[in-house]
This record gives C-alpha cells, structure tokens and sequence, in this order.
C-alpha cells in the first residue's frame, strides 16, 4: 500500500482510493451516527405520569430513586438547638399585651375594648361593693327554709329570725318543694359580716304570697291574699279501649285515676265487669287562683254508668278512717286477711299425726314457723274476744271479725293485747313462742266462720259499715253538692273539650 501527501493509494491487485486528508471512513461514520441518535434519544428526566410501565418509566423511577437515596445519605447531621423560654409576663404587663395587642376575638382576645393602664390610673385600695343584691332560690326536696336562706348569704340569726316570721302564717313543713325565693340583700358595713335581708318574696300557697321587707331598720312579715275558686272539676268520658288511658286523655291526674280504680276495684272486677261503652265519671279537688294557677287535688267522687245500672262512691271518714261509701250510706272494704306472721308454713290444715299425742286428729288451723319472738300481727280489724291461756292452744288470742268470721292466734309467749280491745289490720298482739302442747317455735293460726273451723288458706271476705241518722244525712248533702258540678256549667270530657254538662 501507498500513501501520498493528500490521499491514500490501495494496491496488491485493488482499485487505488483517494480520500482527503482529515476524511472519515464510511463505517466510521455510520457508527457515529448511530451513537449521537442514541444520545439524543436518551432522557434523563422522565415523565412518571406518562408511559407508565415501559422500558424509559422504569429508567426514570431508578433514576428518582438514586437520587433521593443520594440526597438521604449526604444529608447533615446537625445538632437540635433549643430555644431559650422567654421569662413569664407579670399580671400588670400580661394585661397591657392583651389591651395593645392585635388578635381575633375568636382566640379570646379583648382587641380595641380596653386600653392600657396610664400613670394617671392609681389602684383603689378597696374595691366598692354594690349596694344591693338581687337572687333567686329554690326550696328543694327534703330542703329547709332556714338553709336556702343561708346559702343565699343571710347570716344564720337572721334567717332563723325570718323563719319564725314565716312560721307563724304558713307552717315550714307546707310550703311546695320547688318553690321559688326572691332574695334581696343589702349593703354591709364589714366585709366580714354577711349582708343584712333587705327583702324576700315567695308563694307560700296557692291562695297566699308572703314578703319579709326591711322598715326602719325592722323586719316585717307582709301577707299578700290571693282569690280562689275552689269549685271542683268533673271529667265524664267513655271508657273505650282503656278506663286508664281514657280518664288520662281526658286530663284527669295520674294519682287521681289511680284511686278511682281502686275504688271501682272495692266494688266490681276492672278487667271484666267494665265495658267499652261503659262512661266514667270523675271529680277531683280543683283550685284555681285569680293570678291564673290552676291546681288539682284528689279524687272526690268516683262513678260508672253502666247499662245494668250505676256505680256512685263517695269517701268518707269514720271513726278516723276513710272509706268509700255507695250512694245509699254503705260502705264496703274487700280483700284477703294478713298473714299473722313472717315465716314458712310447716303444717296446714286438716287430719294429721298429733305430733304430742300421738294419734291423728283435725288439725283446725295452720302452723307457721318461725323463731322464737317474732312479732304476731292480726290478720284483719275486729275485737279481741279472748286473751289468756287456753289448754292445748297455750297463751291465746282470738279475735272477731264483721261477717261472722274469727280467728285465733296459739301458742304465744307473750301476748300484747287484752280482751275487749279493738285491734286493726297489722297491729301487733303478741310474739312467737312455745307454750301449750308444742314442739318448738311456731304459731298456730286459726279461722272460724259461724264457730266452725275453716282453712285459713282460702278465707277471703268482705266488711261493710252503714250510715245512718245525721251522719246519713251530711253524706247525702255532700254527694248532691258534687252531683251539681258540672251540670249547670262546663265540663270535661274524655276528647278534652269542653261541652256543657248533662
């Protein structure tokens, strides 16, 4: 091969080739195109939101991730420098921040609505108390008058002083629970003494409102009279679906129904003598005062008109105690006779092993075990017939019941009661013992009617008591009075209306 100044000359049988000097060979050339395509296809920054998944996304996610990895491991390590706590603002200059500062209301801030104390602002030395202050108590349950009022800031011998005041027009036990005081106290000389009672007002009835008012240096107790109406209210109604629901929809008070059920219940059975077309009729103790306080009382008359006829009871009280009594003056009480004592049933009645004797005979009553001393109540009202030792029976007591029934009470170790005395249901008579012809601790019950033993277990009986001469008469004149509610004015009725009455 030969080479000249400018050219290059092939031999050995080839085709002589000139190039110019600094020309590069067509492979060479090739090559080199191909590089700089690639080059300039490569990206070094890639999108990640777009080709998600191909060969350059992948590149680009390595890339991203060598960096950061990069930038993790020459990062700093520098020391945590701690402030130092700025000292804490006195009260004075906390104030005089919160006057001048600039901040939302929101995070509590007092922007423009105070400013700051000047050098002309002296401390007072003692702070004004106000002249007079005005407050509100409650008389709460199982509260008393003379604490509300000391919790109120009345020194203790002035509230007791004002109590004994209220005492002499209202006993303190009457007054509502939930009644409210308005309290006035006045100025004091030392603070440390409590302030004087200027004033106090509170409604003590429903018909009288007291006031404690403060003249001339005195306390004096003011009564304040309000008018009443005291006229009853009638409530009529049609049973329905419930005699309950029907008398409450009507606007007769809870405790009220209750009680007309209970006095229905003396006389007939609720639940099947009552009818839906049956009508109710109901008068309970109103009071109505001119400031326009309406309050309601217990039940006065109780009735049902029935298309086999009518139920009208009226309460009454004899001899101290309080029943209802039909139109015609009778009275009546159902219900089954108490148990004597608290305690097990050991034996009852009928033929058994005499566990003395030895042979079997009529055991008349029942036996009921229980420890030695326990009370023994009687089982219903009546007179105590006999009371004493009785053979076999020991210490004993009998007593008689209206309607020919009886019962008697053995084996007693003591006995509370004498004969001729008039016992009530639940009154103590005597105690558990042994005596007689016993084995141990129990009392022997027994029930008679007409003389003759009965089972206790299934005595259930009725009292009744008649009025009659004047006492018959005043019965009468009250129930008349009550019929007349209603008749010649408004009255209830079970849709809660008002309709004139029958």
């Amino acid at each position: 091969m030969y080479r000249t100044s400018d050219s290059e000359q092939d031999s050995g049988g080839g085709t002589a080739v000139l190039r110019p000097r600094g020309a590069v060979p067509p492979r060479a050339a090739e090559f080199g195109r191909r590089v700089e395509e690639k080059v300039a296809r490569l990206e070094l920054v890639v999108d990640l939101g777009a080709r998600i998944g191909s060969r350059e996304w992948w590149r680009g996610l390595a890339t991203c991730t060598a960096l950061c990895a990069s930038a993790i491991a020459f990062w700093p390590h520098l020391p945590l420098l701690t402030p130092a706590a700025p000292a804490a603002m006195s009260t004075a200059e906390w104030q005089e921040v919160r006057a001048i500062g600039v901040a939302p209301l929101a995070l509590g801030a007092d922007t423009g609505r105070r400013l700051a104390a000047t050098a002309a602002v002296r401390p007072l030395l003692d702070t004004p108390e106000r002249p007079t202050i005005d407050l509100t108590a409650t008389l709460g349950r199982g509260d008393g008058f003379v604490r509300v009022l000391e919790r109120s800031g009345v020194a203790a011998g002035e509230a007791e002083a004002v109590a004994a005041m209220v005492a002499q027009a209202v006993p303190l036990a009457e007054i509502a629970p939930g009644t409210r005081l308005d309290v006035t106290l006045g100025q004091r000389a030392d603070r440390g003494q409590a302030r004087p009672l200027e004033a106090l007002a509170f409604r003590a009835r429903i018909d009288l409102k007291l006031g404690v008012t403060r003249v001339d240096g005195r306390l004096r107790l003011v009564r304040t009279p309000i008018a009443i109406d005291a006229t009853p209210l009638r409530i009529r109604g049609r049973v329905g679906s419930g005699l309950y629901m029907a008398a409450r929809a009507a606007g007769a008070p809870a405790k009220a129904v209750e009680a007309y059920l209970r006095a229905l219940g003396s006389r007939l059975s609720i639940g099947r003598d009552v009818h839906p077309n049956d009508r109710f009729d109901i008068i309970v103790e109103r009071t109505r005062a001119a400031t326009g306080e309406v309050q309601l009382g217990k039940l006065l008359y109780a009735g049902l008109d029935q298309a086999r006829g009518r139920v009208q009871l009226l309460e009454w009280t004899i001899d101290g105690r309080r029943q209802w009594y039909a139109a015609s003056g009778v009275g009546e009480r159902r219900g089954l006779m108490r148990q004597p004592v608290i305690g097990r049933i050991s034996s009852g009645f009928g033929w058994r092993r005499h566990p003395v004797l030895g042979f079997s005979r009529l055991h008349k009553g029942m036996d009921f075990a229980a420890p030695y001393g326990s009370p023994i109540v009687a089982a219903a009202d009546g007179v105590v017939r006999f009371a004493g030792w009785h053979g076999g029976h020991g210490k004993y007591v009998s007593i008689q019941h209206g309607g020919g029934l009886g019962t008697g009470y053995g084996h007693m170790s003591r006995i509370v009661v004498p004969a001729g005395a008039n016992v009530a249901q639940g009154q103590l008579i005597g105690y558990v013992g042994s005596t007689g012809l016993s084995t141990g601790p129990h009392l022997h019950y027994e029930v008679y009617r007409g003389g003759a033993a009965i089972n206790p277990a299934t005595v259930s009986f009725v009292t009744t008591s008649q009025l009659a001469g004047a006492e018959l008469a005043r019965f009468r004149s009250v129930l008349a009075g009550l019929m007349a509610v209603g008749e010649a004015g408004p009255v209830r009725t079970a849709a809660g209306d008002l309709r004139p009455g029958a």
